[in-house]
């Protein structure tokens, strides 16, 4: 399990809508530094509004355990200045 892009740019001040699609299984995604966090059930997308307040690089991760490899699905929203 990955997410891609596993790093994911904005620029400060920018506001973006991510669009999660699970093909297999229900996943989860915190992004805990901006206080998100998402169900992504199986065969659907879920949508998250993000606006990038402050610069710097937030980790994100699936927070609902989806097998083997559950430990690799982890990224990082990098917010420029």
């Amino acid at each position: 399990f990955e997410y891609s892009p596993a790093e994911v740019h904005l620029k400060r001040g920018e506001r973006v809508v991510l669009e999660l699609t699970s093909l297999d299984r229900k996943h989860g995604f915190k992004l805990p530094e901006l206080g998100i966090r998402a169900d992504v059930p199986a065969g659907e997308t879920a949508r998250i509004e993000v606006t990038a307040e402050k610069a710097g690089r937030f980790p994100f991760a699936c927070d609902v355990f989806c097998g083997d490899g559950h430990e690799d699905m982890t990224g990082t929203l990098v917010v420029d200045p």
